[in-house]
């Protein structure tokens, strides 16, 4: 058993070494059907990741008249804090919200010696809400339309962060309906490619298959090495891949880390993950190599 094995290894590194040039093709066009869907996994990912921090910068900012009391404004808050989607309360003081209007405007000494005749301070506080999602802050605006509290909110500010949320989900969407449709495209083309190698490979290893049946070969020896260069074309696709997907990550890594913060790499996301994506696509590559080698081989050898 174990010196068939190793013939049928033996055999299969010959065919490879005979067609060389095809073998080449084959994993070649393999890494680049995993460098693509690597891609655009990666963009995949990069989208995401932007929609989560759009989410956890989207707020909505509640501006209270200038002559509210504080018992109303700790109502307001009470009341706000039972509603069950909000996660944060945040009171931006009258004075706060007058020195970050001057500090806006520093440079603009017009407005800030404008302000300075009124005598006075315009402004009113301003509540600052954080929601669980974003689809939650209509919900909180409309539970805050009662006459009670519509009398002490001057105006509310959410439209903005909505719309921006929006473009990026529409982003994520398409990039996800492109990637798979990409994935499809590269795997027909790997399919084809590697179909044909297979084919090209008994066809000129005809004879030799012939004398193989003649001195009582079985099935199982005939096609072993075909099944063997499968998983040798699998084992360096996806060798190859992982190697320059690192060297591209670690290369764009130093550019992510300016757009988003808290110290986000895809490096770290692809190496805490690398058992399921790597060994995911090891497992697509061997099945596409293994379906694409079995019906070259029921069509060539007519088994």
């Amino acid at each position: 058993m174990a010196l068939g094995i190793l013939r049928i290894i033996k055999f299969s590194l010959q065919d490879i070494a005979r067609n060389i040039g095809l073998s080449f093709m084959t994993v070649l066009i393999l890494i680049l059907t995993l460098l693509s869907v690597n891609a655009l996994w990666s963009l995949d990912i990069l989208t995401r990741q932007a929609v989560l921090l759009t989410k956890k910068q989207v707020s909505l900012s509640l501006y209270l008249v200038p002559d509210v009391t504080d018992k109303q404004v700790k109502e307001l808050e009470a009341y706000l804090k039972n509603i069950k989607p909000v996660l944060a309360v945040n009171l931006v003081s009258r004075s706060d919200v007058l020195k970050s209007f001057q500090d806006r405007h520093r440079l603009t000494p017009e407005i800030i010696e404008a302000l300075s005749e009124l005598g006075t301070n315009p402004f009113g506080p301003t509540i600052i809400v954080q929601a669980a999602e974003p689809t939650d802050y209509k919900m909180i605006m409309d539970s805050l339309n009662v006459p009670e509290y519509a009398r002490v909110i001057e105006s509310k500010s959410f439209a903005e962060h909505e719309d921006a949320l929006e473009r990026l989900q529409n982003i994520t969407n398409r990039v996800e309906r492109v990637g798979y449709s990409l994935t499809v495209l590269f795997a027909i083309i790997s399919f084809l490619i590697i179909f044909n190698t297979i084919r090209v490979a008994i066809y000129t290893h005809r004879v030799e298959i012939s004398i193989k049946r003649l001195v009582g070969a079985n099935n199982w020896f005939i096609r072993g090495p075909y099944i063997v260069e499968s998983f040798i074309f699998t084992i360096i696709s996806v060798a190859a891949t992982m190697g320059l997907v690192y060297l591209a990550l670690q290369w764009l890594d130093p550019y992510l880390s300016v757009i988003f913060p808290d110290n986000f790499s895809l490096t770290n996301y692809y190496s805490s993950h690398k058992l399921s994506l790597f060994g995911a696509q090891s497992l697509a590559v061997l099945i596409l190599t293994l379906v694409s080698s079995s019906l070259a081989m029921r069509k060539e050898l007519k088994v």
